[in-house]
Formats: structure tokens, sequence, C-alpha cells
């Protein structure tokens, strides 16, 4: 039956994952640009669906009298786009390694600072799984209504399935998700083109919301100035999840092909061109065609069965006042294209914190199980980390895209300002020593725009704070500092460990003496085998040892030692209390005090079993001693294992197990038995 289950699980996980690749094949999956930006620009290309959603939520909740602020927000957003895409381009030149932010905040401000910066990505890398899935079931639903009592299954089996592709490698996903990033993108601009050319032929599209009334929400019916000002902040911030992913090309550069600062400037460029532009159509045509959207469906006049049935998504109102309607062919190849991006937009997460937790595996500020690679030289520790967490938070917050926004991009504006600052820095420290008038320029300007960046970002960083602490923020402030003090617990362990294994020059140190110990319980095969292991290893004491639990069974022990004459002392210890563990280790402590300079070897014969239920009858004690002696210092722990017949069939490449009484035909490869081995052992000393 396990033989079976195994069997089963190695072929799901090939057909899941696919075959092994060699370690020496790992610059076969760096990426080219047009691969690159599918992966690492997913996200930033996907906020396209939601910024322009978020600007006009926090709008209307003083009714549609404020959304003439929106165009003016949305200008806003874009520089700020354009000024983080500069930043980066500085950054991927001066550190192409794929540290980014983190790397250039331990290097220019300290590891503290590094470390920071790192939780705040983390943290943003799980928000944009969630995010991102969570607003791609949004679109689903729009199109489908029906499926709303699904949107968790659905946002969790989308998470399931990055995390597969993903599993299959880097390469492997670009090819999965190249092909959806180019279709929305091209829908949209399409979808640009087509509205704005209505609007010049005098044909402009209205959205189905168009003629709805937005209800007022209490006390926003006059806002004095500072009101406004809060307002408009507040819908600043919003539209600021627009740059969320801006960070993963610079996170990623290792992954381009050569030249990989060089491609991974270019296709920054690239994103933010195409990022900014579509952003910019997709506000102009929602505002053009008067999409109302509140984050209560109810507050929208007019709005048939509000409490149990959901609005469009503003690029759905959008796509089906530019096409002709929700039946319209064009309709449906948006909502399709957007809820495919929208998913995909997560596997930037997918790309960014596998290698990030590596980075820092590396550092050791988190588990070095995160550094390993997985069969598909992806790390894979960190892809199943990261969909385990985002699936977690998913399914807390019922995949409410509004609720979840409110933990978005405070980290990834915490990484831009430190990243930024660190640049600064790091300008100030090269124009020291450099005496080319010309590089002299090149630094100074760059110093600029990632001075300029560094002011706005934070500036951002304080909106955003203020803005969103009440609306659930807070939650992540609070978990920020939880795994930065856990990332420096861990680099603390992982120091203080190194510094206690480092030789300390003596060269190799031979114990005095080696004292071996064989726990026995009853005189069987096991125990045979594992004196004449222990015989094989000429120590310089040999002693088996049992615990009398029972006089009738230990009188039978005796007898048995007496009967087969074994030329090894069998040591009995007194346990008035039938209690096995507790006498053993105080008998190796005993023989440690006695000597503290030799070295104490205790020999454990344990059963291999070959069935689940058979681990539940067998080593219970000698796990449980085995775990005590581990923390004794001076003593050696070695287990002898006895296979058992059953546990043959999980032997792959061997034949099946010949019945016990079945005669060995004498030769050379015949194994000596048990009881040979232990005179032979004895002969031998």
């Amino acid at each position: 039956m396990v033989h079976r289950v195994s069997v089963v699980t190695r072929v799901a996980k090939r057909l899941i994952i696919g075959n092994p690749v060699r370690s020496d094949r790992a610059g076969h999956t760096l990426l080219p640009k047009r691969l690159a930006l599918p992966i690492f620009a997913s996200d930033p290309l996907s906020s396209v669906a939601y910024a322009t959603q978020e600007i006009l939520l926090v709008l209307t909740v003083g009714g549609t009298a404020f959304l003439y602020l929106a165009p003016w927000i949305a200008t806003a957003v874009i520089v700020l786009m354009i000024v983080v895409v500069a930043s980066y381009r500085q950054l991927v030149r001066a550190y192409p390694t794929g540290g980014g932010d983190y790397e250039v905040a331990s290097k220019n401000i300290g590891r503290a600072a590094g470390v920071l910066v790192a939780s705040a990505l983390l943290v943003d890398y799980v928000m944009t799984v969630a995010v991102s899935v969570s607003s791609g079931v949004d679109n689903i639903i729009s199109a489908a209504p029906s499926l709303h009592s699904h949107r968790v299954a659905m946002a969790l089996g989308f998470v399931a399935v990055l995390a597969a592709v993903n599993l299959r490698g880097i390469r492997e996903a670009g090819l999965a998700f190249a092909t959806p990033t180019y279709l929305f993108t091209a829908g949209v601009f399409i979808m640009i083109a087509t509205g704005l050319f209505r609007v010049i032929a005098g044909d402009k599209p209205v959205a189905e919301s168009a003629n709805y009334n937005v209800h007022v929400h209490s006390g926003y019916g006059s806002l004095g100035l500072l009101a406004l000002c809060f307002l408009t902040l507040r819908a600043f911030s919003s539209g600021c999840t627009a740059l969320t992913g801006v960070e993963a090309i610079a996170n990623g550069v290792p992954a381009f092909r050569p030249p990989k600062a060089r491609n991974a400037q270019k296709t920054l460029v690239i994103m933010g061109a195409i990022a900014t532009s579509m952003f910019a159509g997709v506000t102009a045509l929602a505002l053009i065609s008067k999409v109302r959207i509140t984050a209560n469906a109810c507050d929208l006049g007019g709005f048939a069965d509000c409490a149990h049935r959901p609005q469009r998504t503003v690029i759905a109102q959008v796509a089906s006042a530019v096409f002709g309607g929700p039946h319209s062919v064009g309709f449906f190849y948006m909502q399709a294209a957007t809820a495919l991006i929208l998913v995909l937009a997560a596997n930037t997460a997918f790309n960014g914190f596998p290698l990030l937790g590596a980075i820092l595996a590396q550092d050791k500020n988190l588990p070095r199980q995160l550094y390993t690679r997985g069969d598909r030289l992806a790390y894979s520790n960190g892809i199943v980390f990261l969909a385990v967490v985002a699936g977690l938070l998913i399914f807390i917050y019922k995949a409410d895209v509004t609720r979840l926004i409110q933990l978005y991009i405070i980290g990834v504006f915490t990484s831009f300002t430190l990243g930024q600052s660190g640049m600064v820095r790091h300008w100030n420290r090269l124009l020291r020593t450099e005496r080319d008038p010309l590089e002299r320029r090149r630094m100074v300007q760059s110093r600029a725009i990632n001075a300029f960046g560094a002011s706005f970002t934070g500036l951002v960083l304080v909106i955003v704070v203020i803005t969103k602490f009440t609306k659930g923020a807070y939650l992540v402030i609070i978990a920020m500092p939880i795994l930065y003090a856990i990332m420096r617990a861990i680099n603390k362990h992982y120091t203080r460990v190194a510094e206690e294994l480092t030789p300390e020059g003596r060269g190799l140190m031979l114990p005095a003496r080696n004292h071996v110990v064989v726990l026995v319980s009853k005189l069987h095969k096991p125990t045979l085998r594992a004196l004449a292991y222990a015989k094989a290893t000429r120590p310089d004491t040999l002693t088996a040892l049992t615990v009398n639990v029972d006089d009738a069974d230990t009188r039978a022990l005796l007898a048995d030692w007496e009967r087969l004459n074994l030329p090894v002392q069998l040591t009995v210890l007194e346990s008035p209390f039938r209690e096995v563990t507790n006498p053993v280790i105080e008998y190796i402590r005993n023989l440690r005090r006695e000597r503290p300079g030799d070295v104490v070897s205790v020999f454990i014969p344990e059963y291999v079993v070959g069935h689940w239920w058979e681990h539940l009858l067998h080593n219970q004690s000698a796990l449980r001693l085995k775990g005590r002696l581990l923390f004794q210092p001076g003593v050696m722990v070695t287990s002898v294992p006895w296979q058992l017949a059953s546990s043959q069939v999980r032997a792959d490449a061997e034949p099946p197990a010949e019945a016990p009484n079945k005669p060995r035909p004498p030769g050379p490869s015949s194994p000596p038995s048990a009881e040979e081995m232990v005179v032979k052992a004895e002969q031998g000393v």
C-alpha cells in the first residue's frame, strides 16, 4: 500500500512539476525581454484594472461632486510612476545582482534598514497575490454574476494553479503567462482607441451606471478645505496601487539574459510607458462615460437588488460602454483578458518573493531552506510558502478586494523610500573618489533623480499611512516590525551557531578513549547485528546495556546471553518504577563524569518497517532515547537498522525479500549472519 502511494505521489509530482533539470542547465532558464516583461511587469500592468476604480471609490464617498478631482489625482499618480521608473533605472545600473532595495539599503544605510526593506517587500508580495487574484475573480463575476457565491473557492484555486506553474520553473511560467499579458495590453489599447475615436466622432460612450445617483455619506455633503485635502490624499493613496510591482524588475535582474542590467532597464522603461498610457486612457474613459461605483452597492440610487447583486468593475463598465453593451464580443474579450492578467499578475510576486527569500536566506535572515532550488531550478520552498500565506489572507478576508486593498502598497512605498535614500548615499560615496568629469556628471544626474524619488515616495508613504491606517493598514504596520524582529532573531541564531562551529585552529582532536554502549531489550537478530557493528569499530570498552523493568524477562535475557556465550558483558540497570529512558541517561552521564576526555558511543537497534501503522508498534522507546541522548555532550548516537520483510516493498531497485526460512546458497556474495558477524568481530580483535 505504501509503495503504491509512493508511486502515485511521484507520478503526480512529475505531471505537475515536470522532470528534474540539471544544475548546469540554469543558464537556459534566463529570460529574453519579451518573456521578462509579462513575468516581472504583469503586476503594474494589471493594476490598470483597479487603480482607477480605487480612486473613484474614495471620491464617490462624497457623491459625484468630487469626481472633478480624478484627473488631477491620476496625473499625480502618473508623475509618481515616471519618477519611480527613472529612479529604478539608476538602481538597476548600480546594483545588477538582484538584491534591489534590500541590497541598496543594506549596503548604504545599514543592515537594519535592509531587513526593514525586506520585511516590507515580503508583506507586499503576499498582498500582491491576494489582491491580484481577488480582483481577477471580481472581473470574472462581473461577466458571470452567478459565480459570486464561489468567490473564495475560485481565488484559492487560482493561487494553487499559479504555485504549480511556477514550480515548473521561471521560463515555463513566462511561456504560460506571456500571451495573456499581451492580450490584455492589446485589448486595453484597442478599447482606449475605440473609445476616444467615438468621442471625437460625437458618439460618446455611456456607462451602464451613468444615470445612477450616489448617496452622499453623512458629513461629506459640504467638506471644509482640510477635509477636502484629506479626501484627495486618500484617493491619491488608493490610486498609487498602480505602482505595485515596479520593484520586481530590479529584484529580478539575474533572471535576464546578458547584458542583464541593460535588458532590465529597457524592460523597466517599456513597462512604465505601457502602464502609464493604459492608466491614463482607462481613467479618461471612465470619466467620459460617467462610471459610477461605490464601496457599498446600496449607495447607488437606482441599482436594483443591491444587497445581493455585485457591481461591475470600472474596467468592465468602460468595456461595456465602448464595445456596445455587456453582451458584446469586445466586452467578453476584455473581461476574459482582465481576469487572466489580474490572476497572472500575482506571478510577479511568485517570482519576486522566492528570489528575495533566497537572498535573505543566503544572508542568514531567513531559514536556509528558502535558498534551496527545487527539481526545476525554482526556489520551491518560497513558492509554496507564498501560496499558503496568500491563501490564508484570501480565506480570512473572503477575497474582498476593497478590504484587502487597504493593506496594500504600504510595504512597497517603504521599500521605495529606503531604497532611493540608499541610492543617494551610494552616489555620494562614489562622487568622493570619481575624477572623470563625464562620469561625475552622470552620477550627479543619477543622484538628483534618486533624491527626488526618495522625497516623493517618502511623502506618498506618509500620506498612505495616514489615510489608510484606520481602514486596516495598521495590521501591515504591526506585521512589518514583527517580521523584522523574526529575521533579526534568525540572523542572530545563524551567527551564533556559525561562531560555535568554527574550528579553533587546533586541528583534529582525537578522544582519549571510545566507550561503546549497545542498548539491549531482548536477544534477537537486531541486537546481534548492533553488537557486531559495535565490535567492528574496535572500541576501548564495549558494554551491552539493558534495563530491568520485568524480573522474568530479565532472567530470560540473561539465560539466553549465557547460552549463546556472547563475548560482550551485559550490564543490567535496575528500574523500580519501570522507566527505561532515565536510567540509561544517568548511566551515560556517569561514564562521562568519570572520564570527561573520553567519548561514549551508543548503538541503538531499530526496526525499519514498510507500513505506516507499523511505526506505531515499533521504535517508540528507541526514538525517545535517541532524542534524549542527542542533547548529551560527548555522546555519539548510532542507529543500527534491521529491515523487516514489509520494508522491502519500499526498496524500488531491490528484488523481493526472500522467505525467512529459505536457505541462502553459499557464495562470496552471501552476507554473513548476525551471529557470524559477532564471532568474526571478536576474532579480529
